[in-house]
């Protein structure tokens, strides 16, 4: 195992993914909903490479927070089948919260509500809670 993806740096990924998801509260209250969202979809794919490395012994370059599921559950571990859900809806997240020529016309953050940091957090959520029940588990 090289040293990114040694015991220990599980925890910076992890501490990563709780401050980013910290962000994205903080960013749905302040009204940056792209940003909310994209945050989000960060925690999520930083929790995940962070359940990779602990349990795994892996490190993922992907940034699909579906894909990392599946790399999840190709080790073995049991994943609850409505995170691909919440999965799938925050991949949607990760390049049109930032890039304008994502878009036919407008920046990005023109294009986002309310109730789409809303529900990207609460997907977050879900997926955070999981790794942290499976950090705690074995190897």
């Amino acid at each position: 195992m090289g040293a990114e993806m040694s015991y220990e740096r599980y925890l910076d990924w992890l501490s990563e993914a709780r401050d980013d998801f910290e962000a994205a509260e903080d960013l749905l209250k302040l009204k940056r909903y792209a940003k909310a969202c994209f945050f989000a979809q960060q925690a999520a794919e930083k929790a995940l490479k962070a359940l990779l490395i602990k349990r795994c012994g892996v490190y993922e370059r992907s940034h699909s927070v579906k894909v990392l599921l599946e790399k999840v559950r190709e080790h073995g571990i049991e994943v609850p089948i409505e995170l691909f859900e919440s999965a799938r809806i925050l991949d949607r997240h990760y390049i049109p919260t930032r890039y304008p020529n994502a878009w036919p016309a407008g920046a990005p953050h023109e294009h986002y509500v309310e109730r789409d940091a809303t529900e990207a957090i609460t997907h977050a959520r879900k997926i955070l809670e999981f790794v942290e029940r499976e950090v705690t588990k074995g190897p």
